[in-house]
């Protein structure tokens, strides 16, 4: 204490401090201890004594006495699991079974409900081993069992956690979701054909009831007979459009269109004629979604595929390397932009599928948990194809062979034909397709024939005697190469003698050819024609072996003749002795 009496200021701010924190430290504990459930002063007073034999201790204790109550049609037994606390008493007793009936309906056809999926715990506190959840072991006073759709609007069906006085909680259908109930009955309640189906057949056996296992086999053949039909009705209609992309296009779309059709049948069949349980229905929903998904883009990717076809045609027509580089450099963009397409599309597709379905709401945390092991397996398996899908976009982008392109690929001329996600089809000059992966192709050293120029410089071979007149066959040459009609650059024409052996000479003819392929043409015909001077005009020119006789081989020679003869004539004279004997035995 100063002189003046009194306090310090710095103590004045300490206490202050240490008020304010007990103050706060006390309203928290107030509402952790409020955080664990709903205080309430009544509970379903119209309905009476709740029944025995049920426990409501835990969401999944309560969601599994309501369906076995409704299963049994105790349905007044089973609006105790509701909190009807927005009802007036005698509305409570008036329409707590109705709501507990209409509720258990949409249950059953709804979305399939996993009763071993709730939470078993009185405080629904969220386990957790991993320790990736940071709401792992905290208490909840409600939690969401279901979501579905009406009218496109969500509607959420919730359990809250209520406590009466000193009794002790328990676990209720939230006021909010059961006002929801009648509009979620209209949309998911029994169709007006249930109405007419006997009482008995609506039993359950298995998953389903007895009238399901009947009428779904009769439903997928209705439905399969209602795609044949627009199959057939599709490819009617190619046939009768006139030849052109719109017959092409109708005759593309026959499968995807008829899926289309028999998607949106099936919806419709399930939405205003008959409602099966939540497992069928969950099912058929899911592959109607995916189906429908798929045609659609098929669709997409078949009409992108007729105006590419167009295009070729139009711009570039056969797929070879005459045409000019930048109409080949077109159709090898136009294939980028088509993997382009298909990647967008099959990603939309995909992302439109599993919002539909709802998985990454299903699956939840521990999805998020094992994405990373996901990612590394999906890497593993899908290497080879995705190194191929980059492959492909390199060729595509880079361009160091466009569509078109002659290139010399392991020993054979080929046209590239076509650059596709995981492979190139080449086509070989006798009409083979050759189909080789990206990234097998990229790896090996090719020789790109029409990369900057189809020009190819071309050489024949000629093997003539040593007498023959080069200055005359040069002549020729250049005559016979000027009239060819692919044979460019007249001045780069020459003709030499490159090689020599004792009895003969190679002469090699060079020209300058627009192609490689009609370079090869004009090379056998110039070689033809040149032969054929040659065997009309010159044959001494051809390559003939020489032999050298000394003249002691020709006295050789001489002195054998004469052996020969006398040895000729020694056995006709015994031949005439013989017979002169024979005759005068005779």
């Amino acid at each position: 204490m100063n002189v003046n009496g009194s306090w310090p200021v710095w103590i004045v701010l300490v206490m202050t401090f240490a008020f304010s924190s007990f103050c706060a430290a006390q309203a928290q504990g107030e509402e952790s201890g409020d955080a664990r459930w709903f205080s309430v002063d009544a509970l379903n007073a119209g309905l009476g004594e709740a029944p025995d034999d049920t426990s409501l201790a835990t969401p999944r204790e309560t969601i599994r006495s309501f369906l076995a109550l409704t299963e049994d049609e105790e349905f007044d037994a089973a609006a105790h699991m509701l909190n009807l606390s927005d009802l007036s008493t005698d509305e409570q007793a008036e329409r707590g079974g109705q709501l507990a009936m209409q509720l258990a309906e949409v249950f059953k056809r709804g979305e399939w409900l996993n009763v071993s999926n709730l939470s078993g715990r009185q405080d629904a506190a969220i386990e957790d081993s991993s320790g990736q959840n940071p709401l792992a072991g905290e208490p909840r006073r409600d939690i969401e069992i279901t979501s579905l759709q009406a009218d496109g609007e969500a509607y959420d069906i919730r359990l809250g956690r209520y406590r009466q006085g000193e009794q002790d909680p328990v676990w209720l259908i939230m006021p909010d979701s059961v006002a929801a109930i009648p509009v979620l009955y209209a949309v998911y309640g029994p169709s007006l054909l249930e109405e007419y189906i006997p009482k008995r057949f609506k039993t359950s056996f298995g998953m389903l009831m007895i009238w399901e296992w009947l009428a779904i086999p009769v439903f997928l053949l209705v439905i399969g007979a209602v795609g044949w039909g627009v199959y057939v009705l599709v490819g009617l209609m190619a046939n009768w459009l006139p030849g052109g992309m719109k017959s092409i296009f109708a005759g593309r779309i026959k499968v995807p269109m008829a899926l289309i059709v028999m998607s949106l049948i099936t919806q419709m069949l399930l939405d205003y004629v008959v409602s099966f349980s939540a497992v069928a229905t969950t099912t058929f929903r899911v592959l109607l979604i995916a189906i429908l998904a798929w045609g659609v883009g098929t669709i997409a990717l078949r009409f992108v595929d007729t105006i590419m076809l167009r295009m070729t045609r139009r711009l570039v027509g056969e797929i070879d390397d005459t045409k000019p580089r930048d109409k080949r450099r077109l159709l090898t963009s136009l294939y980028a932009l088509r993997r382009l397409i298909i990647l967008f599309t099959v990603t939309a597709v995909s992302v439109y599928v599993l919002g539909q379905i709802q998985l990454f709401e299903t699956l939840g945390l521990s999805l998020l948990a094992s994405a990373s092991v996901i990612a590394v397996l999906v890497g593993i398996a899908g290497q080879s194809v995705l190194g191929n899908i980059l492959s492909s976009f390199q060729l595509s982008f880079a361009k160091p062979v466009r569509i078109g392109d002659l290139v010399m690929f392991e020993g054979q001329w080929c046209y590239v034909e076509g650059i596709f996600y995981t492979f190139i089809r080449l086509r070989v000059w006798d009409e083979r397709r050759l189909i080789v992966p990206v990234t097998y192709f990229v790896s090996r050293p090719f020789e790109n024939l029409s990369v900057k120029s189809t020009k190819l410089y071309r050489s024949l071979e000629l093997t003539l005697h040593l007498s023959a007149n080069i200055a005359l066959l040069r002549e020729k040459f250049l005559e016979f190469a000027k009239e060819e009609e692919n044979v460019v650059e007249h001045h780069k024409l020459l003709c030499y003698v490159t090689a020599q052996t004792g009895t003969a000479q190679t002469v090699t003819c060079y020209l300058m050819t627009s192609d490689p392929m009609a370079g090869w043409t004009s090379e056998m015909n110039i070689r033809e024609r040149l032969m054929t001077y040659i065997r009309d005009n010159h044959p001494e020119w051809w390559p003939r072996e020489v032999v050298v006789i000394s003249h002691q081989d020709i006295a050789l020679g001489k002195s054998q003749a004469k052996r020969s003869v006398s040895s000729a004539e020694q056995e006709a004279g015994n031949s005439a002795g013989d017979s002169e004997e024979a005759s005068a035995s005779e």
